[in-house]
């Protein structure tokens, strides 16, 4: 967010910017029609520059381009002091300034004949020197020479002269050698351009015309205009020198042609008044005298001396523009005119001939002239017409000495050195071509041959010099250019791989020594060794600010080093060295060798240790993956090296890895699980928190084990495989050990009595004795509340998914880490063993888990939850007042509370639990319902109502469990209350049967589960229904007390301690118990009492039948 300063201060601009154009300073506004301006993006100096003007037009889109302009430089303020910018950065983020005193520049003596002018501490000086003089240039932007462009060898200029010298003088041979060919470059006809143009207009112009280029003669002086701007030549010098030029091959067009007589004829022909300033006059003239001095000294002529002090006079401002009369100057060059056609009449011997001894400047002059093909506003590019251009400077061959393999060979020598400076591939590509050219000259004559061998350079190559001549030089020059960066390609073509594969091609044309494939091998060797190198000396620092290994850092930049020569540089070196790839892998895997092996001959288990076998072994296994196949594929022969032996040395360490962790996870399980409280983590994630973070610590350790990238077999597998069972049954072993025995919730059966109404009210009768809980299992059900048993629930569920996943994780990560081949080495089937015996053992007990804790929930809400509005409630005292219809509310408000806690995979399988408890508590207090509980004919009516009400509220109109599994499980209810509905007689016939067929072994029943035959329950059903004759059979043959002997409450609170079952089956009476002996005997009885029953009838009809007689 911007500062309140910086708003105020750009609301102020505009406001200020917004009067100054709706002033009548500005007469005019260009800008698109219904468009306002934007005065955050308008240039304030353009605005001003109007109002200087007189109030000129005021271009909106100019003003917003040269705005935009301004900003890509940094905002700069003139001061006495000097020009100071600001930093949009912090200027200490660049650190100090350097405290080192930067190197001496040594100056040639000679170098004060420079061009380049001088600026002076003097006011005055200062005002004079920056005058806007026409004959003045910028200096070119090649004047500071790149250090990375090599050197040619030529011998030094004596003179010192500049490249802006070289450059001007080039370009005054090139309009001379263009007049004398007969092409016009001066007419009065000519049309002058607008004075007020720089020397870029021609430039510009240009690229206004470009595609619509013309070969007619018309347009000459619209190419030497293009010529002139290239060369970055003034307007108003460039006319000057045409037209002395013009007029000189006019007086003298068949004299052969030399750079002595072009310097005389400009000396003799330009003055002081075609100059604005007399300072550059002077400079010009010493450029002149330094040319005529770099070309007499080159023949060792004898009267030099005396020659040395003519070409002094011309440098004089004092003594050429004051002391010496125009006669004086005319004898002056005439004197070294003369020295000229001396040494030209020499021409004939041309070991000689002062154009031969001064090759070397002829040589430079030219290469001025062929780096104009540059665009000077987009250096990377040809200019358009540089084939018309290359034509023009063609020239100029007769009279600088060039042929056209001295061409070719110069001409590819600037290509490169641009391309150098730009990177431009395209000039990377031409003088590729240029470099074919030669190399593809089959014949060349003699003299072309003389020429060549007279230009004799000097290449030094690490302090040894080899003398050569101009082609040898330039491809010399080239090879060593590509000799420094191939052999550390991985330096300087690590960011732009795209130049690699063309300058290696190149790189290897112009090499003269050794084949193809040696000098790729060398390059390969070289690159990657100085590559580890710099590596080797970052990685002692990298290690103090990681806290990492030296060597494991190593393993992983050489592992960097080893990809980006895979996926870059052996694709195209291959091509000249197949074995190239296998030459970098071989080097590296040495290379990190011979620092591995001291530390492999003590290695201990530490975290050190194992980052360093990791990377060892990545490093390893991706040389050998990367490189072996596709080395053996192009026939470059094997991996062959001394391996590392990590399987040896790092099983071991791993298995005490391992068992180090083993001992972590265990003690994390237990305290997670100590910490638990079973409360959801949120309402989309209803598991405990402490599952998550078993899960989390397992999924730790195996991720940290595959990833520490160490081979591994079978052992290290069994092992995680163990600390992953011992974890998740530990957690799994805590679960259960919170848990209770079901038969706990159950209340104890009271005691079996006979129905009897109460005749006279008894003072005192008996109460129900209850067995109380131990306080163990108490304190362990207080802890076990529904919302707590649901979360274990969901806690069990998520760890079902979560298994699954482990194993597929764990196998994925063991396939990927083994590879396919080293997994064909293990049996399959004695891996899926060892998963099926690990997981499934889990898988089976989280599924008993769940079941239990599924019946749990159950029996815990209807018989421990609902036990006082619910058991003891129901059909206490009478059905007719205390139906289920009241109750109901209450279990579906605890159903719908349980539901939304529950996960909903569980759902329906914790209805059921609920449903089948409640079905079961139905038939508790049918059968075992205490004395306060007894049922005639007219209450089994309702009670069917009251069961099919229950049935209904699991099903839920269809969205709760299915009705085929609520009838299954309510069947036994509906049997018994078909038992009531049944006469005293019938039921006691069944007693009779299930008894006889109890003492013959056919009535067995499975323990725990009722049925309509079964002894218990018929005499229950007995003890439970309002019959006198019931009620008799029971006090004649059980001696039962009748249940209005016993006083029971219902109790709608919890008591402090709960009573229990006594006996082993939950829903049988403590009070009788049928084994064998005990239903044989009971046989006898009901047989027994059959007889007596019978005997009373005749004794009761002779009884009668006295009374009568009586």
């Amino acid at each position: 967010m911007e500062s309140p300063l910086l708003q105020r201060y750009r609301r102020d601009r505009r406001k200020l910017l917004n009067f100054i154009v709706s002033s009548e300073l500005i007469t005019d506004i260009r800008k698109f029609p219904g468009s306002a301006i934007d005065f955050d993006v308008i240039s304030a100096d353009y605005v001003l520059e109007c109002i200087k003007s007189g109030g000129g037009v005021f271009d909106v889109s100019k003003a917003t381009t040269k705005h935009t302009d301004e900003s890509m430089f940094p905002s700069m303020i003139q001061s006495q002091s000097g020009d100071s910018f600001f930093l949009v950065s912090a200027p200490d983020s660049a650190g100090s300034p350097p405290r080192r005193v930067p190197p001496p520049v040594e100056i040639n003596s000679d170098r004060q004949h420079s061009f380049i002018p001088h600026v002076s501490s003097n006011d005055s000086e200062a005002t004079t020197s920056g005058v806007n003089d026409p004959y003045m240039v910028p200096s070119s932007s090649k004047s500071a020479k790149n250090m990375d462009v090599p050197s040619l060898g030529l011998p030094v200029l004596r003179t010192g002269l500049s490249d802006d010298d070289l450059r001007e003088s080039a370009y005054e041979v090139l309009l001379s050698c263009i007049s004398f060919s007969g092409i016009t470059i001066h007419s009065l006809e000519n049309p002058k351009k607008d004075k007020g143009s720089k020397f870029l207009t021609g430039l510009k112009n240009r690229r206004d015309r470009r595609h619509m280029r013309s070969h007619s003669v018309e347009n000459q002086f619209e190419h030497i205009d293009t010529i002139r701007a290239q060369m970055q030549i003034s307007e108003a010098m460039d006319e000057r020198i045409r037209q002395k030029l013009m007029q000189f091959s006019m007086r003298k067009p068949h004299v052969p042609l030399d750079i002595p007589q072009i310097s005389i004829e400009l000396l003799s022909g330009i003055q002081l008044n075609d100059f604005l300033v007399e300072r550059s006059y002077t400079q010009w003239r010493k450029r002149q005298a330094n040319v005529l001095e770099e070309l007499f000294a080159s023949v060792n002529y004898p009267e030099m001396q005396e020659l040395g002090i003519l070409l002094d006079k011309i440098r004089s401002p004092e003594e050429w523009n004051i002391i010496m009369t125009p006669a004086d100057r005319t004898e002056v060059l005439l004197a070294i005119r003369q020295v000229a056609s001396s040494l030209s009449s020499m021409r004939g011997n041309s070991h000689t001939s002062y154009w031969n001894a001064g090759y070397h400047l002829n040589i430079r002059l030219y290469e001025k002239l062929l780096f104009g093909v540059f665009d000077i506003l987009d250096e990377g590019q040809l200019i358009e017409e540089h084939a018309d251009y290359l034509k023009l400077i063609k020239l100029t061959w007769g009279t600088l000495g060039i042929t056209q393999k001295m061409h070719d060979a110069l001409y590819g020598w600037v290509l490169f050195q641009q391309f150098i400076e730009t990177k431009e591939m395209v000039l990377l590509d031409q003088a590729n071509i240029q470099v074919q050219k030669v190399l593809s000259t089959n014949h060349i004559d003699e003299n072309e041959e003389q020429c060549i061998d007279r230009v004799i350079c000097t290449i030094d190559n690490n302090g040894v010099k080899t003398r050569c001549n101009l082609v040898q030089a330039v491809f010399c020059s080239i090879n060593l250019w590509f000799d420094n960066r191939l052999q550390d390609y991985h330096l300087h073509f690590s960011e732009k791989p795209a130049f690699f594969r063309k300058l290696v091609s190149m790189g290897l044309a112009v090499a003269t020594d050794n084949s193809a494939a040696i000098r790729v091998r060398v390059y390969v060797e070289r690159s990657v060794e100085a590559a580890c190198r710099r590596v080797e000396d970052t990685i002692n620092l990298i290690s103090k600010m990681e806290g990492k290994h030296p060597l494991a850092i190593l393993a992983s930049e050489l592992k960097v080093i080893a990809e980006r020569e895979v996926s870059v540089f052996s694709p195209i070196l291959s091509q000249w060295c197949p074995d190239a790839g296998m030459v970098a892998s071989v080097y590296l895997h040495k290379f990190y060798g011979e620092r591995l092996k001291p530390i492999l001959e003590d290695v201990s288990f530490s975290v050190d240790a194992i980052s360093v076998l990791s990377s060892a072994h990545r490093l390893e296994h991706y040389l050998i993956q990367s490189f072996k196949s596709k080395d053996e594929k192009s026939g470059a022969g094997s991996f062959s090296v001394d391996f590392y032996q990590i399987n040896k040395i790092s099983r071991p360490i791993i298995l005490d890895w391992l068992i180090s962790q083993h001992e972590r996870i265990l003690e994390w399980t237990g305290r997670a699980f100590h910490l638990e409280v079973w409360e959801p983590l949120s309402n989309q994630q209803k598991q405990a928190a402490s599952v998550v973070e078993v899960f989390r610590i397992i999924e730790e350790t195996v991720d940290q084990l595959f990833g520490l990238s160490l081979p591994m077999d079978i052992s290290h597998l069994q092992a995680l495989l163990s600390i992953i069972f011992h974890a998740l049954d530990g957690y799994l072993l805590k679960l259960f050990s919170q848990l209770v025995e079901k038969n706990h919730l159950y209340p104890a059966a009271p005691p079996l009595t006979r129905y009897k109404d109460a005749m006279f009210p008894i003072v005192k009768k008996k109460v129900v004795e209850s067995v109380f809980l131990d306080e163990e299992v108490e304190e362990k059900l207080k802890e076990l509340t529904a919302v707590k048993l649901c979360v274990r629930l969901n806690t069990l569920q998520y760890m079902q998914k979560q298994i699954n996943l482990l194993e597929d994780g764990i196998k994925k990560s063991w396939t990927s880490t083994m590879g396919k081949t080293d997994s064909m080495l293990i049996d399959s089937e004695s891996l899926d063993e060892l998963f099926v015996a690990t997981f499934d053992s889990i898988r089976d007990s989280v599924a008993d888990a769940i079941r239990k804790i599924c019946d749990l929930i159950g029996t815990k809400i209807i018989f421990w939850d609902l036990r006082d509005s619910f058991l003891l409630r129901l059909y206490h005292g009478t059905v007719e007042g205390s139906r289920l219809e009241n109750l109901l509310p209450h279990i579906d408000s605890v159903l719908n509370h349980v539901c939304g806690l529950i996960d909903d995979t569980l759902r329906d399988m914790v209805v059921a639990s609920i449903c089948r408890a409640a079905l079961e508590g139905y038939i508790w207090i049918l059968l075992d319902g205490g004395p306060s509980r007894a049922f005639s004919d007219s209450d089994i009516i309702m009670m069917e109502d009251d069961l099919n009400m229950l049935q209904d509220l699991f099903v839920a109109d269809g969205e709760g469990l299915p009705r085929s599994l609520v009838e299954v499980e309510s069947k036994l209810a509906h049997q018994i209350l078909s038992l009531f509905s049944l006469d005293a007689e019938s039921v006691i016939h069944m007693l009779m049967m299930a008894s006889e067929n109890l003492s013959t072994g056919f009535g067995s029943k499975i323990q725990g589960q009722r049925s309509l035959d079964d002894v218990d329950t018929l005499i229950r059903v007995l003890c439970h229904k309002k019959d006198g004759e019931a009620s008799k059979f029971l006090k004649l043959q059980y001696h039962l007390p009748a249940s209005s002997d016993y006083v029971e409450t219902a109790s709608y609170e919890s008591t402090p301690k709960s009573p229990i079952p006594t006996g082993s089956l939950f829903l049988r009476s403590a009070s009788v118990k049928w084994g064998e002996k005990e239903c044989v005997a009971e046989y006898r009885i009901l047989g027994r009492y059959a007889i007596y029953k019978k005997s009373l009838s005749i004794l009761f009809f002779f009884f009668l039948l006295w009374v009568i007689t009586w």
